[in-house]
């Protein structure tokens, strides 16, 4: 026997419509009732979402490098438990693609393993090369992931004790046309002002952290569409990185402790200048998953509505993807609330109902 599900209440299908009710029937959202003779149904009652995304995320890593499958798998759990049902994997030394043939885990997006200048980034975590390799590096993850190439725009510099770019900017230029070529959109990892000035004038598609948006920068970003996933629950532990490195390197300690005190202002700046923002929570390296629901609520303290954070986290989101919501015959993929999140985003921590590929988990 069949079963349909019935969500009763409201469904958001996006930021200006919502519907009263909807079906998922065979896997997928209808809103048309279904002849339902012989079929089971069951009724669920709240709010519906697409399936939170979580647009920076790492199954397959931790703080030491690649993990193994069961320990992906339960990365993955923890992030569908907390409704992220989209994910875009912002790097990863070990291939998930296994985690595409479950239909009880998320779907994945992949950026395939990170690009970083030789010992200038976390041991075990990415390819560590020189800039004349960069273009052929560029190339081969371009054609190993789903549509993304990641890239560490900067980190300490213990030459000169603070944060600097990794790559001059030709090179970023170069590296950038070649993901292009290949069919493919950058991201970077950027955490001070100088190296968020190459990959503007690289025309990058997006940047990861941003917290050295400045005002010019920020007015390039914003003129060309460049998008940002500030991850603010992982800025939150700048202090934490500062800590240790104050003695040796005072210089670097100093502007990580700036860049964390001036975080709200920097995204608040951002999102008033026009640039597209997107929920992020870093998760897999230094920090646990399942943070989507806290990194909402950064987002909100940094000035965008209620509105504009779901938008972030779910249709907009979805749609920057390419991936689909919960249109007429889309992939039922979506969770559904007690409360209405619209109304207190504290609503995002507590998932009611979860339904994924159509089957609720």
């Amino acid at each position: 026997m069949a079963t349909v599900l019935h969500i009763v209440g409201e469904v958001l299908v996006s930021a200006q419509e919502s519907r009263p009710e909807c079906w998922v029937i065979d896997g997928r959202v209808s809103y048309a009732a279904p002849v339902t003779s012989g079929a089971d149904v069951q009724t669920v009652r709240g709010w519906a979402l697409p399936g939170l995304v979580d647009a920076h995320c790492h199954v397959g890593l931790d703080r030491n490098g690649p993990v193994d499958d069961a320990t992906s798998e339960t990365q993955a759990l923890t992030d569908r438990a907390a409704g992220t049902l989209l994910i875009r994997d912002a790097g990863s030394p070990a291939d998930t693609h296994w985690i595409d043939d479950r239909e009880d885990l998320p779907r994945i997006v992949r950026a395939g393993k990170h690009i970083a200048r030789t010992r200038r980034y976390i041991r075990n975590f990415a390819h560590e090369i020189e800039p004349d390799e960069l273009v052929a590096h560029v190339r081969m993850e371009a054609r190993r992931g789903d549509g993304w190439v990641k890239l560490v725009g900067d980190w300490i510099d213990r030459d000169c004790g603070d944060l600097a770019p990794c790559w001059p900017r030709e090179a970023v230029i170069a590296a950038v046309a070649a993901a292009h070529e290949e069919g493919a959109r950058v991201t970077a990892h950027c955490f001070g002002e100088e190296s968020l000035h190459d990959f503007a004038a690289a025309g990058t598609d997006c940047i990861e952290h941003a917290t050295g948006l400045d005002e010019e920068s920020t007015r390039a970003f914003a003129a060309q569409g460049i998008a940002i996933v500030p991850t603010l629950v992982n800025i939150t532990t700048f202090p934490q990185i500062a800590a240790p490195a104050a003695e040796k390197f005072p210089q670097y300690a100093a502007h990580m402790l700036d860049l964390h005190a001036r975080r709200y202002e920097t995204i608040r700046r951002a999102h008033e200048a026009g640039v597209p923002i997107y929920v992020g929570t870093d998760a897999g390296g230094s920090l646990p998953h399942g943070l989507v629901a806290q990194e909402a609520l950064e987002l909100a303290e940094a000035g965008l509505s209620p509105l504009e954070v779901l938008s972030a986290a779910s249709w907009g989101a979805r749609a920057w993807l390419g991936r689909p919501g919960l249109e007429e015959g889309d992939p039922a993929d979506l969770v559904v609330y007690d409360a209405d999140p619209r109304a207190d985003l504290r609503a995002l921590g507590s998932p009611g109902t979860i339904v994924l590929r159509g089957r609720t988990v």
